[in-house]
């Protein structure tokens, strides 16, 4: 008996839908981790051609055919870089910025954290909407106006042009408040009943059992600040207050780059980055869980 064309196209397409491929786990795991190997490899490419091009020199830099491996290691160019320019002030500046704003940001936006998150008075939610608003702004509208006000003040080319308008931070008031939201209103309360104060319940309650919050921003403002480039080049002019990415920019002139020295003092200002990133990688994830914390 022939079965008709039709009928056959029927069966084979009930059949095939009734057919499911799996791949065995450890074919889907490998392909995982090749995946994820080749996306880590891509994004320290860069890093690495840097550190090749420390140790080269400027032929091989300029070379028509790009060179990845140096031919000989130039372990001068980092001697030379760190002394060529005055790298050793430039570190006292960056560490003496980056721990005066850290310290002064902890303050100012736990203040203001614990102010939107623990007292009452009118209005409260709504200018804390209106303050979370101002993170749409784009960081370089505003700085013509904020250039015009520090120089109102006298503070161009001094370290209070440097330390003060990074004192507050929207994102940092955003993740405190969030986390205040979360500890008891019972401790808060019995503090009140024991003749506690606003003040005293802010630093010998909240303060003390919100470390792993403050440790975050800390860790996240101090490496904003060692990064930090435009801002500096714009209020200072002077070489003894230049900070370390302003400094590597100095490498840079009309005519020419030296690249060797230039990527040799960018490993070098990188280091500190690096072990703060190694060592603090808990506080980086618990960062980005405590931003979305709920009231």
């Amino acid at each position: 008996m022939r079965i008709p064309n039709r009928t056959i196209f029927v069966l084979t397409e009930q059949g095939l839908k009734n057919v499911s491929f799996k791949l065995p786990k450890f074919v889907k795991k490998s392909f995982s981790y090749f995946f994820l190997a080749g996306l880590a490899f891509s994004m320290l490419l860069p890093f690495l051609w840097m550190v090749m091009t420390s140790f080269m020199n400027e032929l091989e830099v300029y070379s028509p055919t790009p060179k990845f491996w140096p031919q000989h290691f130039l372990w001068s160019n980092y001697k030379e870089a760190l002394t060529m320019l005055p790298f050793g002030r430039f570190f006292l500046n960056t560490a003496f910025i980056s721990v005066a704003v850290v310290a002064g940001q902890l303050l100012v936006t736990s203040m203001a954290a614990f102010s939107f998150s623990r007292l009452q008075y009118r209005g409260r939610d709504k200018i804390f909407s209106l303050y979370l608003a101002t993170m749409m702004i784009p960081g370089i509208v505003t700085l013509i106006p904020a250039y015009l006000l520090v120089d109102s003040f006298h503070w161009l080319n001094t370290y209070w042009a440097l330390i003060i308008p990074f004192l507050n931070s929207v994102w940092g008031i955003f993740l405190l408040r969030q986390f205040f939201l979360t500890l008891p209103r019972e401790l808060e309360d019995a503090a009140r009943i024991d003749g506690a104060g606003a003040w005293k319940i802010y630093w010998y309650i909240i303060l003390p059992l919100s470390k792993p919050a403050l440790a975050t921003l800390a860790i996240f403002s101090f490496m904003g600040m060692w990064k930090e480039f435009l801002w500096p080049l714009v209020v200072t002019n002077q070489m003894n207050l230049r900070p370390v990415e302003v400094g590597i920019a100095l490498f840079h002139s009309i005519y020419a780059t030296n690249w060797p020295y230039q990527m040799a003092a960018a490993v070098v200002v990188m280091i500190p980055i690096v072990v703060i990133f190694f060592f603090a990688q808990r506080y980086f994830v618990k960062g980005i869980v405590l931003s979305g914390l709920k009231q």
